[in-house]
């Protein structure tokens, strides 16, 4: 299955444009059989969530991003936001309660060095991103963002190497432009959020971009 595991849409997200019904009807146009909505510290309410799958005879799925202290993490399996989760640790409790998982969002955002004037100093800030306190409790990384430049979505790749962790491929949809770049491709059929938390436990997953229909595969490195 594709699914896009990413997505903001507006009142929700105070910085997208996107209409739900809108985003949903491209994201069906560009093949995808799911669409995660992951607003910015605010969770769909069920009842929402089941009137657009059932108005759009389409996969919508609940998530949300979760703004950390050590950076934006996608987590599934919530169903609300409660203060205290700016705190990676505390956040990982939650979803650990919950049952639910985590993907760090973007990560190269504020790890990667813009100017690098030698291989030693890019393989420093790749370490130094490794040591992220949020990653160690994440299920992967999102290794392709679709508002990411292919330099950005490298580092992540390169990280997610290095640590050995899976990635994710999600648009990070703001506008309707933005929407059927990439999406992840999940082995298992997945019908609601508790299979989409299985999915992404199980590790058999990995990122595609839907422009080029590439499969964009983590290589570990040691």
């Amino acid at each position: 299955m594709l699914i896009d595991l990413h997505s903001h849409t507006w009142p929700r997200s105070h910085d997208s444009v996107l209409n739900p019904d809108d985003l949903i009807v491209r994201a069906r146009q560009a093949g995808l059989d799911a669409i995660v909505f992951t607003e910015h510290d605010t969770v769909w309410d069920f009842k929402s969530i089941e009137e657009l799958r059932a108005k759009h005879n389409f996969l919508v799925l609940a998530g949300v991003e979760i703004s950390t202290d050590d950076g934006h993490i996608l987590a599934f399996g919530i169903d609300k936001y409660v203060f205290g989760m700016h705190r990676s640790k505390e956040l990982a409790g939650y979803v650990e309660n919950a049952e639910g998982a985590m993907v760090a969002a973007h990560p190269y955002r504020r790890q990667m060095p813009w100017f690098s004037r030698n291989e030693e100093e890019y393989q420093g800030a790749l370490e130094k991103a490794s040591r992220n306190p949020a990653y160690q409790y994440v299920q992967g990384l999102e290794t392709q963002n679709g508002r990411g430049s292919d330099k950005e979505n490298e580092f992540s790749r390169k990280l997610a190497g290095m640590m050995q962790l899976q990635g994710t491929g999600g648009t990070d949809s703001h506008a309707i432009s933005d929407v059927g770049k990439c999406a992840t491709y999940f082995e298992a059929e997945i019908h609601d959020e508790r299979e989409l938390i299985a999915a992404i436990k199980s590790g058999a997953f990995y990122p595609v971009d839907l422009r080029t229909g590439e499969a964009i595969r983590v290589e570990s490195i040691t």
